[in-house]
């Protein structure tokens, strides 16, 4: 049986993955063919895996998220209950939890249809509606004398409840078993191949490991991932068997396609008939990028289909409801944390000559400017020794970052690393000049250099955290800061919120990229 040798630009082990590439060969065709046609692979049996692994590591973290919403609604339940002098309160708080464990297990809330996103607050107050209008009727079935009022202020803790027990799937605890991985293959033309692979390799919030590719023609990739074989520019009938030997090769689970001139319609329609036949998942990569999956809402209109985006949120219920937390989180956080901010006051004070405070012009919603503040970190004249600093700069764009900054303090390396030099900022969010989650405000020097795409970071206000906090904060670049500061500003919610300050926390303690 002949073999292909595959050139070199192919040969290389994948992006962002552990381990060497694994040596490859494809037979089952003569020789002389297959040096004629590079691009022609024979599909190779396999047995399946991979799903089904994945959906046995995921499910082993469903009986606490379970467990923690039945415990989060039927205790407070039956606390309200009785101090209502309600009758048979233990049945009626058992039925509740019950209910609401069962709906939300058939609205599909304990799998994993969205990978990497389990339901956040909008769907657990749907659901939450919902029972309210269930345990209604079953009240009117049985007869029950529950008061109404009483019922409803009973089941309240649910919301909060539901919204905790999601957030923990997002977590990743010691011991807890790895995220479910998704093998990908992608298919598509070179350039397309390339931006795919690089783009996913790039980041490390999802599920999706490339392991190998199938190009379209034989235009060489640079992004170095296995080829077990290629596409001819134009369709052709082993376009299945191609991608399916592939896809069995490097035990891929799932093909994304990049659309192109040479991928048409027709063509992608018959390989995603061959594909789905084969028992290997599909998905198609869109131009739409920085858009969160809940976003976007496919309908048919005359055999096409399309992708509604829904606006970024800037009114309604969740923009007063993120302004009422930060109030309330400000307000609260000043008042326990007095005692802190008084000792750490005291030790910038003993620490070095100069005020307690630093205080600073920077620009935030709208590019309003505003006078933020916190902690004194750096020697009293600070700012004058920064020109003779700026050819040492280790961030790329207008920002100024140095890891081992000579004008930081003995205390400021401390607070640094652990960002309580950030908490006099509590008193800009009770201000109103800033959230407690959103991008950080910009220097005007800074602002003064941004481009259009920039810009649009101040169409929100800065925050105390957020992705840029939680995501490796000065050891990214500049672009990959901004990257995540316009996800944030287009995609954020309450629910989005909630989770970027239950990873802060994990984000100081770990103390990388603060300096």
């Amino acid at each position: 049986m002949g073999h292909v040798e595959l050139p070199d630009s192919d040969r290389s082990g994948p992006v962002g993955l552990a381990g060497a590439p694994r040596p490859r060969s494809v037979s089952n065709r003569p020789r002389s063919n297959e040096l004629d046609e590079p691009w022609r692979t024979p599909a190779a049996p396999r047995e399946r895996c991979g799903p089904a692994a994945a959906k046995r590591r995921t499910a082993r973290c469903i009986p606490v998220v379970v467990g923690v919403e039945l415990l989060g609604l039927g205790v407070p339940a039956w606390l309200v209950l009785r101090t209502g002098g309600q009758s048979r309160t233990a049945v009626a708080a058992a039925v509740a939890a019950l209910a609401w464990s069962g709906l939300r297990a058939v609205r599909g809330r304990y799998t994993d249809r969205h990978p990497g996103r389990p339901p956040g607050m909008l769907s657990t107050t749907g659901d939450w509606l919902l029972l309210i209008g269930v345990l209604a009727v079953l009240r009117t079935a049985a007869g029950d004398s529950v008061d109404p009022a009483t019922a409803v202020v009973a089941l309240l803790p649910g919301l909060p409840a539901g919204v905790a027990a999601q957030a923990l799937r997002r977590l990743s605890w010691p011991g807890r078993p790895p995220r479910a991985v998704r093998r990908v293959l992608v298919v598509g033309e070179a350039p397309g191949v390339d931006r795919a692979v690089r783009l996913l390799a790039s980041r490390a919030d999802h599920p999706y490991a490339v392991v190998a590719a199938v190009p379209v023609g034989t235009t060489p990739l640079e992004c170095g991932v296995p080829v077990p074989g290629r596409l001819a520019p134009a369709p052709a009938d082993d376009d299945v068997s191609t991608v399916l030997g592939g896809a069995f090769a490097q035990d891929a689970d799932l093909a994304l396609v990049v659309p192109g001139p040479q991928l048409s319609e027709d063509r992608l329609c018959r390989l995603s008939w061959g594909l789905h036949d084969g028992g290997l998942a599909l998905s198609v990569l869109s131009e739409l990028t920085g858009i969160a999956a809940g976003r976007v809402r496919p309908t048919a209109a005359a055999g096409l289909t399309l992708l509604h985006i829904a606006p970024p949120l800037r009114r309604g219920p969740q923009p007063a409801l993120k302004a009422v937390m930060d109030r309330v989180g400000a307000t609260l956080g000043l008042l326990f944390l007095t005692p802190l901010l008084i000792l750490i006051g005291a030790a910038v004070r003993l620490g070095s000559e100069g005020p307690v405070f630093h205080r600073q012009i920077r620009h935030g919603q709208h590019n309003r400017p505003f006078t933020m503040w916190k902690f004194r970190t750096m020697v009293a004249d600070a700012e004058r020794h920064k020109e003779r600093l700026v050819a040492a700069n280790e961030i790329d764009g207008p920002m100024f970052k140095i890891r081992r900054d000579p004008r930081v303090t003995g205390i400021g390396h401390l607070l640094r690393r652990t960002s309580l030099d950030e908490l006099p900022q509590l008193l800009n969010v009770l201000r109103g000049e800033m959230s407690l989650v959103g991008p950080r405000p910009p220097l005007p020097e800074e602002v003064s250099r941004y481009d259009e795409r920039e810009l649009r970071r101040l169409a929100v206000k800065p925050g105390l955290t957020g992705l840029w906090q939680v995501s490796g904060r000065s050891d990214l670049s500049w672009q990959e800061t901004v990257s995540l500061d316009l996800w944030y500003v287009d995609n954020w919610s309450v629910a989005t919120d909630m989770g970027l300050m239950a990873r802060t926390l994990r984000a100081v303690t770990d103390g990388r990229g603060a300096y």
